[in-house]
């Protein structure tokens, strides 16, 4: 009857079983057997399979193995490549931009270049956008305000970051009767009207300048920011890599830095770009109100104040400049929501 080896040999003993029992011979015959140079007879031996070949990959393949390989950055980048509102957002804004800063080059006109006698005209071929009351080109003008709503939309909100970020995160990691106190200051500034904290600053410094607009600004949006940051930081606080941080050693301001911070780094930016037409918005009401830009520098809320006044007569000075202030803003908006989409864990599938 035909065999089977069925198991390794244990201290020079050998277990056989055939293939139609399981009942076990005698080993002790078998290994007497072999000792006499006379082996069992056995029709048939079954050994363990062979591993199977891997192969080795070559350069070629191990780049594309890493290149595949997920990241956070190259997910919010495959994200928003899939968000066509996110992407027409972008390209608006980023024309906008370069055509603020590049565009008062290639004209004839200055913004503030007068003509009395030519005075308001409707748009033609020499002025794309028409004139105002003192003959000044009107494109020019909404350029250069271009300028300063979005430099001071960016400028304020870098403010408001450096600040919101330093205060929420110190607050957040302190905790106790600290992280309470300061907050409570926050809720104090919340709870000042934003026109009267401008005011102030005016009466303070008995000037109106640019400068004045990102204190004013500042002081505000950094708020909001501090709030979100110091949540982030509350709960990143209690997980275990923390904790292993300090008994192995790190400082408080490396566990912010190294830590935190780039943790929080996804709610920060998609607020930061929430924040941004926010800032333009409340720099066109200021304008608006007579407390930002002064004459004869302009900005897209000094020019929809001024347009405003004379929307019967004169409809085409606050058209323009209520197209480009409203196409900015719903870039802006575009983006944020794009980058919230792309970078919040709850958002992505």
């Amino acid at each position: 009857m035909p065999y089977t080896l069925t198991d390794k040999p244990k201290r020079h003993r050998f277990d056989y079983k055939t293939e139609t029992t399981d009942q076990p011979i005698d080993t002790l015959g078998v290994f007497a057997a072999m000792t006499e140079h006379r082996p069992p007879v056995l029709s048939k031996v079954v050994f363990p399979a062979r591993q199977p070949y891997l192969p080795v990959m070559t350069k070629h393949e191990r780049e594309q193995t890493a290149n595949e390989a997920t990241s956070l950055g190259r997910d919010a980048w495959e994200t928003i490549k899939r968000n066509r509102m996110a992407q027409i957002g972008g390209v608006l804004f980023i024309t906008i931009t370069l055509l603020c800063w590049i565009g008062p080059w290639l004209s004839s006109y200055s913004f503030d270049q007068q003509d009395l006698a030519y005075g308001p005209q409707a748009p033609s071929a020499e002025h794309w956008f028409g004139t105002d009351d003192l003959g000044r080109d009107l494109f020019v003008r909404i350029l250069i305000g271009g300028r300063i709503s979005i430099g001071v939309g960016f400028a304020a909100t870098l403010i408001a970051l450096l600040i919101g970020v330093s205060y929420g995160s110190i607050a957040g990691y302190v905790g106790g009767k600290t992280e309470d106190l300061m907050m409570r200051f926050v809720d104090a500034v919340y709870a000042l009207p934003f026109t009267m904290i401008v005011i102030i600053l005016t009466v303070t410094f008995d000037k109106k300048s640019i400068f004045l607009i990102f204190m004013a600004i500042g002081a505000v949006e950094w708020l909001t920011m501090a709030r979100i940051v110091r949540g982030q930081t509350r709960a990143i606080r209690k997980l275990n890599y923390i904790d292993a941080a300090k008994v192995y050693g790190a400082s408080h301001l490396s566990i912010l830095r190294k830590h935190i911070l780039p943790n929080c780094l996804g709610p920060i930016i998609v607020y930061t770009t929430l924040t941004i037409p926010a800032v333009i918005l409340l720099e066109s009401v200021l304008s608006f109100l007579g407390l930002g830009v002064q004459p004869p520098m302009s900005s897209w809320g000094v020019l929809i104040n001024e347009g405003a006044k004379k929307l019967d007569i004169y409809p085409w000075q606050l058209i323009f400049p209520a197209i480009f202030f409203s196409l900015t803003l719903f870039s802006l908006n575009f983006i944020g929501d794009g980058l919230r989409d792309a970078l919040d864990p709850k958002e992505t599938k």
